[in-house]
């Protein structure tokens, strides 16, 4: 592991889970790192222009510092009422 570096879990659901090609993956980040920058690094190509983000189970910004967070989940977009 790198000097800074941490481990999160990544948890993908629905079609997020198609689009990553994964439901749980353990994997290291850099101090400051963003949700966004961790996609960008980890699956390049995938739009996520339609999901929201969870920090340790709480909706978060993209572009937020990751900070010291255990998990990550990818939420696609919920309908209903």
């Amino acid at each position: 592991m790198k000097t800074g570096a941490m481990k999160i879990t990544l948890l993908a659901f629905a079609q997020s889970r198609d689009a990553f090609g994964f439901s749980e993956r353990v994997v290291e980040f850099e101090e400051g790192e963003t949700a966004r920058g961790l996609v960008g690094r980890i699956a390049p190509g995938v739009e996520i222009g339609n999901l929201r983000v969870a920090v340790d189970c709480e909706f978060a910004s993209w572009d937020a510092a990751l900070g010291n967070a255990r998990e990550l989940a990818f939420l696609p977009p919920v309908s209903g009422g």
